[in-house]
């Protein structure tokens, strides 16, 4: 154990990430936690002269081999997209592979998010009549470790499915895997209005409930994933309801888009709407969201961008503390994953800012640290 610790502090003085194989062992998950990106290499990222020069700096941590890898394969920023998508499936391998018998249905269904996602971003290239060229390269999934884990599209289905003519050839491709029965009913409503948020909204329900029944009290400790995973759903229906405020929406077709088992009830999201200002409808929120001063940035930015972020941080702040209190069981193994997501988000918000020469204050802004 002393040997492993001191190589363990030499490889860090050396900026290189801890590596250790991969016994089946939810403690495992705690020790690779050390790879993490600290809050200091964050705000580092952050003062990266451009975008190549953060891809540089990504090499000296784990995410050396997969920036290499897609280096060559992609240009910046796409690349950094390419590697972050690609570590995020392989920490979401190990994390399932650390997994009881009786934890892996629960995890399976939190990471089929990664089908929703992909299928999500197939539909609107299609819809854009981008194909695999185009749109490939955000897919979230590995070259060498093809999504194959739980009951998830493996790669080379989506980028079948990014080779299909249209939006309905996708959508019927979809049915052997269980999403076109949840699709193709809404194929007539996305006719007759060219909404794809018909097709996000159906998805959406459907994975969420599915969700929430996975995570049902059967050992004691799924409490809180269900309460992260409702605050989650609350938040994407509150940034919903200010888009379609913003874009002039009427309440009917803003309910059409909720999603359902969240915090807030949805009654209350649409009665929400119909406020006169947008302050009125951020004060109905307090009690789940403090969001005055995202509103206050967002009366100068005209951003609502600063909202998304202030809920990320709250839910962050509220959430991943909250993980790290349990002993070995699914909230560590969830807390695990829920980090490599963040640590993907923050890489992508930090890459794209930089590209649109964003300055440092605002990427440090925009940062999720716990």
């Amino acid at each position: 154990m002393r040997l492993r610790q001191r190589n363990r502090k030499q490889k860090e003085r050396k900026g290189d990430p801890v590596q250790f194989s991969w016994p089946s062992s939810s403690g495992t998950l705690k020790v690779q936690s050390l790879n993490f990106l600290t809050k200091d290499q964050l705000f580092d990222l952050a003062k990266a002269e451009d975008v190549g020069e953060i891809a540089q700096r990504l090499e000296s941590t784990w995410y050396r081999t997969y920036i290499e890898t897609a280096s060559a394969e992609f240009k910046n920023p796409e690349a950094i997209e390419v590697a972050a998508n690609r570590h995020l499936v392989d920490t979401n391998r190990i994390a399932l592979q650390s997994a009881s018998m009786f934890q892996k249905n629960a995890l399976a269904a939190y990471l089929s998010k990664w089908d929703i996602e992909n299928i999500e971003l197939i539909i609107a290239a299609k819809s854009l009549g981008r194909g695999l060229e185009q749109a490939g390269p955000f897919l979230v999934s590995s070259r060498n470790v093809p999504v194959s884990f739980g009951s998830l599209i493996p790669l080379s289905e989506l980028q079948t499915l990014l080779l299909q003519p249209d939006v309905e050839s996708v959508l019927n491709s979809l049915v052997k895997y269980g999403y076109g029965s949840v699709l193709l009913p809404q194929l007539g409503n996305f006719r007759k209005t060219g909404d794809l948020g018909v097709f996000s909204t159906a998805l959406q329900n459907y994975y969420y409930s599915k969700l929430l029944w996975e995570l049902r009290f059967l050992q004691g400790d799924e409490g809180v994933i269900r309460e992260y995973i409702r605050a989650e759903i609350s938040k994407k229906n509150i940034l919903t309801l200010l888009k379609a405020r913003e874009s002039k929406l009427d309440k009917e077709t803003f309910a059409r888009h909720l999603i359902d088992g969240g915090l807030i009830p949805n009654d209350s999201l649409t009665e929400a709407f119909s406020s006169p200002s947008l302050g009125d409808v951020v004060k109905r929120f307090e009690t789940w969201f403090d969001l005055s001063a995202s509103l206050e940035k967002y009366n100068q930015s005209g951003n609502l961008t600063e909202f998304e972020v202030s809920m990320d941080k709250l839910i962050v702040s509220k959430y991943i503390s909250r993980f790290r209190t349990f002993s070995i069981s699914i909230a560590t193994i969830f807390g695990f994953i829920l980090q490599s997501e963040f640590e993907r988000q923050n890489i992508r918000r930090i890459t794209y800012a930089k590209q649109y020469s964003m300055t440092e204050e605002y990427i440090r802004s925009i940062i999720l640290t716990w």
